[in-house]
């Protein structure tokens, strides 16, 4: 979403990672690529639901960032950005990390393919089979789907017009059928064509954990000895538990422990 990287409340300004970066900043630099047209530093006081960044001029996501927010745009922009990363000489070109989460997988995924200068691809919470697939599969897990609701069959609707008109730009009511389209091809398509070492965690609690057994069983049957998967047992999209309700539990974190096993992955490979 078009959230600013850093949130500021008051006189404390919270970190742009959603885990401790020590150990991966032993053998690493990291970087993080901001939002299009989203400032880097806001006020949260300021920000809409979800903490996004909407122009106080219009009270709207701004355009500019909506005819950005697509899936190429950014496979693109992170190219330019590495390009720009690897003239420095503190950076050791002999090695480069992606890693993506839920959205950011796919671009993750699709830029590793596009570029041999990625050297290993960490895939975390994606969706295999593609976005629209993600929609689906978070309406059937809730009790909320029901025959009066039905609104898992809506997705199918949404995604009939989205087909009719995938190049439609028109941001009105959040992403752009283009976007839709575009993070809805199945990444699988691009997973299975790489031969560097790839990682792929989730949470077998997310709604796409379904897609993603399934893509270890098909790199599995085509015997792709360069994926490494982790699944975090009763653990959600973000790895949290859930209680009794179905409900995150944010008392039990996990992200520390997963980006720790990221860097202990790194190492093995």
């Amino acid at each position: 979403m078009p959230q600013p990287l850093i949130k500021k409340y008051g006189d404390k300004t919270y970190s742009v990672f959603p885990f401790k970066t020590d150990s991966l900043e032993i053998d690493y630099h990291i970087a993080i690529i901001s939002k299009p047209f989203i400032p880097m530093v806001v006020d949260a006081k300021t920000l809409g639901r979800n903490f996004v960044y909407e122009d106080p001029k219009t009270g709207k996501i701004p355009k500019e960032y909506s005819s950005r927010n697509l899936l190429d745009y950014y496979v693109e922009r992170n190219l330019k950005v590495i390009d720009y990363l690897e003239k420095f000489p503190f950076v050791d070109n002999s090695k480069l990390v992606l890693a993506g989460h839920s959205e950011g997988s796919t671009i993750a995924a699709k830029l590793a393919l596009k570029s041999k200068r990625v050297t290993k691809l960490i895939y975390s919470s994606g969706c295999p089979l593609g976005r629209i697939m993600a929609m689906i599969g978070q309406d059937r897990a809730t009790e909320t789907d029901t025959d009066s609701t039905r609104y898992g069959e809506s997705e199918f609707d949404y995604w009939e017009q989205v087909v009719k008109d995938k190049s439609n730009m028109d941001d009105t009511n959040g992403d752009t059928y283009k976007a839709t389209y575009d993070f809805s091809i199945p990444p699988i398509q691009y997973l299975e064509k790489l031969t560097i070492p790839v990682l792929i965690c989730y949470g077998t609690k997310d709604w796409s954990a379904p897609f993603n057994d399934y893509l270890r069983v098909e790199m599995l049957r085509q015997n792709k000895k360069n994926f490494t998967f982790k699944a975090y047992i009763g653990l959600d999209h973000n790895f949290f538990p859930l209680t009794t309700t179905g409900q995150p539990n944010y008392n039990i974190f996990n992200w520390d422990k997963v980006a720790n096993e990221w860097w202990i992955w790194t190492k093995q490979k």
